[in-house]
């Protein structure tokens, strides 16, 4: 339109429509948007002024080398007008960045990538960051010493990333209440395999390396995501009502990972059966020797296992996290319990239902171990805490609790209904505490005062 002509009536209307359906920000007067989320724990993780709907992660690993290559391509919608935004990425080498196409600024503090496009992004409109970067994936030392981020292994490595560690190998929104879905394609050397959440197309190899693209249709909150390589050996298969499962043992444990192995479909059709409809499009789990993580992690659609603690215990609680955890995020780290509770009362409702245990015998035996009372489930004193004992052991005596409060068809109703209200979404403790008594018409005060709140340990269980 040339400078002075006027438009008026339904002409300007419809191309002020054609405008923005364009994408056109001419005009747009933006602020930056936040370098933080301001979770209680983590304050600086995570960003504000937009919401990641897709990650397109393109990346190449060397094993001999321990160099990779990425591009990410980040679709998001602008939450606010933005002159900047930031992603989270921790080490690695940013080469450049683009937004729709346009070459962006990019600044480096610390985690921290701040981006100035070209024009500033109105509220409402959808944009595309690409993010070209390389470098060696940083192992990152939590507050409460366990090893997270990108973990070499013997015969590759290993992406793990809860609660900040996948900033190690991806720049992105990475807090948990920013969830998106993913395409991740991977190029490693012939031989070897790359192993990530959700389901694989065809892999290619040529000129000796091997590309595969893992896709998750589902949210996923950054510290789901996994990527694994090395010496896999793979197979995919389905349950008996359809669902496609892919595991992978590194080929060192193989023989023995193939007991529990084998129990995979039966202890998914059993969670089912309590937990509600499978909340996903794949399942699966990866079993890695041990030492290549000190702990199991819930890694969306696909479980992370060391060989020395892939027991039908911890693959129970495992998978119930694809429910409790992946499914239903948690809205921020102060909420953790609610992930870990529901994983472990599933546990003890496996010991009921296979080992003629009941759960309260479990629940005494949680109430007399004094690490379980060194603080209240749903109150961390800090970072280093949030998985700490009380927020397993204890946050599962909370639910049973509630089970003998309101019954056991009630609550069974509320585990099923709990995973179906915020199926693929985040919520707090406050929305699961209401959540509760809204459905058992139950006045449960008394509890939430004394075993999710209380600083004090009951004189019975």
């Amino acid at each position: 339109m040339r400078r002075g002509k006027r438009v008026r009536g339904l002409a300007a209307a419809s191309l002020a429509v054609a405008l923005l359906a364009a994408g056109c920000t001419q005009g747009v007067t933006g602020t930056p948007g936040a370098a933080g989320l301001r979770d209680p724990y983590f304050p600086r993780l995570g960003n504000g002024g937009y919401d990641v709907r897709h990650y397109a992660l393109t990346l190449a690993y060397d094993p001999g080398t321990g160099r990779l290559d990425g591009t990410a391509e980040i679709t998001a919608r602008a939450t606010k007008d933005l002159s900047a935004f930031n992603l989270d990425l921790a080490g690695l080498t940013v080469h450049d960045a683009t937004v729709d196409g346009e070459p962006a600024s990019v600044r480096r503090a610390g985690q921290e990538l701040t981006l100035r496009p070209r024009s500033d992004l109105a509220r409402g409109t959808t944009f595309r960051t690409v993010v070209r970067y390389s470098g060696t994936p940083r192992t990152v030392t939590d507050a409460d010493g366990s090893r997270e981020g990108w973990l070499p292994t013997d015969d590759g490595a290993l992406a793990l990333g809860q609660p900040a560690g996948s900033t190690a190998w991806f720049p992105g929104n990475h807090h948990p209440s920013d969830k998106a879905t993913y395409d991740v394609t991977v190029t490693v050397p012939e031989g070897y395999r790359a192993i990530g959440n959700g389901l694989p197309g065809r892999a290619r190899t040529a000129d000796g390396r091997t590309t595969v693209t893992w896709r998750t249709t589902e949210p996923m909150a950054g510290y789901l995501a996994t990527l694994a390589v090395g010496r896999f050996d793979v197979t995919t298969s389905r349950t008996p009502a359809g669902l496609p499962v892919v595991t992978a043992t590194d080929r060192t444990v193989t023989r023995e990972a193939a007991p529990v192995l084998a129990r995979l479909p039966e202890l998914l059709g059993w969670l089912t059966e309590n937990l509600g409809p499978y909340p996903f499009t794949s399942a699966g789990v990866i079993v890695e020797r041990e030492g290549d993580a000190g702990y199991a992690l819930e890694t969306q659609t696909r479980p992370v296992i060391p060989a020395d603690q892939f027991t039908v215990e911890i693959l129970v609680h495992e998978l119930a996290h694809q429910w409790y955890g992946n499914s239903v995020s948690p809205r921020s780290w102060r909420d953790m319990w609610l992930n870990e509770s529901f994983a472990t009362y599933a546990e003890w409702l496996y010991a009921e239902d296979f080992e003629d245990r009941p759960a309260q015998e479990n629940h005494e035996e949680a109430f007399a171990d004094p690490a379980n009372w060194a603080f209240p489930p749903a109150e961390p004193p800090t970072a280093a805490d949030i998985s700490q004992p009380p927020v397993y052991g204890r946050g599962a005596m909370v639910l049973h609790k509630v089970r003998q409060a309101v019954g056991d068809d009630a609550f069974f109703g509320l585990l099923q209904g709990w995973a179906a209200e915020h199926r693929h979404g985040n919520a707090s403790t406050d929305e699961f505490t209401a959540y509760v008594e809204e459905e058992t018409g139950e006045d449960l005060t008394e509890i939430w005062d004394t075993w999710l709140y209380g600083t004090e340990k009951p004189d019975a269980p």
